[in-house]
């Protein structure tokens, strides 16, 4: 077995591939030029999508040359669903994305060397082509009866599947046909539910072109509970900055469940097998301590925000519970952690702010008013992490983090927030 191969088997990168001896002697006698494509279906990938870009990463510090496909063109038409017809958004808004796609996907490759990475967009190609040399250099070469008995097709033959979507697979395996001609790649990667497209561009270059093509797809990540990974009660985990905060992805990382963060670790983080055996072993015998899941969101966040955005999430951690400054951290953080909490508006009235209890009770911390005044009371209320005494204290401008955020507590875990308007 190849020992690039090998790796990829412990981390768990493998799901399914073509023939495993005869992947395993084309990454042997190297260097391959491989390729894995992402559509533009939103306006940035999310953290599913990052275990295709650091496969990508692993090739390429093997010595293997990467092809990062963003697909304009496919993403005008939309991979099948298991259930339902996409919804196909403009071609402006389309090509946007997937502007905005090319850039993110930049970030996890090389562009210096000899293997250096190559990003292409698949519209260069395909918005060339006419109908009549798509049927006739394309459609020629694809069985109606093998298509019909895709997975994905047959699911949906009950309820209906427009041709649009039915014919996806042939625009993927032109991609392949192309990128094999254009530079030789020989290699796609990407999820398992992508096999079925990744196998008939690999039939289309042995019919086309004679020659042997390769494939090998990743499993879905999922929860213990067998549910979709990166999503969470708010939604996706974005990886751009501006739709998920550098906090709230360093805090989605940091709440992996034991059952399954070594996994996690394994495949997003460059720790070496005996630091995440030892990981594992801690997380086994003192999971309180969480060390495997602070190792996994301070590698996951640094990749993708950069050490000093999640050094900021790791202080606006603290600081939320009373063990930092909130004043010291950056207005940008400030804002991600209030909006994070859900803040809750008030409106000041005649010009004053609103009273503690009033507060406390707005963000959810307390069930009411009274129970506000209580709290204080009681000496278990908090405004900025400082304790308030005084059960008629109205809260101050100087209470006010960015001139209009203030974070509620009670006690040690209980906190919210409120955002001052007017």
């Amino acid at each position: 077995m190849n020992a690039l191969l090998d790796e990829l088997n412990w981390r768990g990168f493998v799901a399914q591939s073509t023939d495993a001896d005869a992947l395993a002697s084309h990454l042997d006698a190297g260097p391959v030029t491989s390729y894995v494509g992402f559509d533009p279906t939103a306006a940035s990938l999310h953290i599913g999508h990052l275990m295709q870009l650091l496969l990508a990463r692993r090739l390429q510090e093997a010595g293997h040359r990467p092809i990062l496909l963003v697909g304009g063109a496919t993403g005008m038409i939309g991979d099948p669903k298991m259930t339902g017809e996409r919804v196909m958004n403009q071609v402006n808004v389309v090509a946007e994305w997937a502007e905005r796609l090319r850039s993110q996907v930049s970030k996890y490759v090389s562009f210096e060397g000899s293997n250096a990475a190559i990003v292409e967009n698949n519209f260069n190609w395909m918005s060339q082509m006419s109908a009549l040399d798509f049927l006739r250099d394309v459609g020629k070469h694809f069985s109606v009866n093998r298509m019909l008995a895709r997975d994905v097709v047959a699911r949906r033959l009950n309820d209906g599947i427009s041709f649009t979507e039915f014919s996806y697979v042939l625009l993927q395996s032109l991609d392949y046909l192309e990128l094999y001609r254009k530079y030789g790649a020989t290699l796609q990667t990407g999820a398992q539910d992508q096999w079925g497209n990744i196998t008939a561009g690999i039939d289309f270059i042995r019919r086309t072109e004679g020659a042997t093509a390769h494939g090998l797809v990743t499993p879905l990540l999922t929860k213990a509970d067998g549910t979709k990974f990166g999503k969470t009660e708010t939604g996706t985990v974005w990886i751009d900055p501006e739709l998920t905060s550098a906090f709230a992805f360093h805090q989605f990382w940091l709440n992996a469940e034991d059952a399954k963060v070594i996994d996690y670790l394994k495949i997003f983080s460059w720790r070496s097998h005996d630091e995440i055996e030892q990981l594992a072993l801690e997380t086994k015998e003192a999971p309180h301590k969480r060390a495997a899941q602070r190792a996994l969101a301070d590698d996951v966040t640094d990749l993708v925000h950069g050490k000093a955005e999640r050094e900021a999430a790791e202080l606006a951690g603290k600081a939320l519970f009373g063990r930092g400054d909130l004043t010291a951290l950056p207005e940008s953080t400030v804002n991600a952690v209030m909006s994070e909490l859900g803040a809750v508006e008030i409106t000041r009235r005649d010009g004053q702010l609103p009273l503690v209890s009033d507060a406390l009770a707005a963000s959810g911390v307390v069930n009411s008013k009274s129970a506000g005044r209580r709290a204080i009371a009681e000496g278990g209320a908090y405004v900025n992490n400082q304790k308030v005494t005084d059960a008629e204290a109205r809260l101050s401008e100087d209470d006010l983090l960015g001139g209009r955020w203030a974070l509620l507590r009670r006690g040690k875990r209980t906190v919210g927030s409120v955002k001052i308007l007017g």
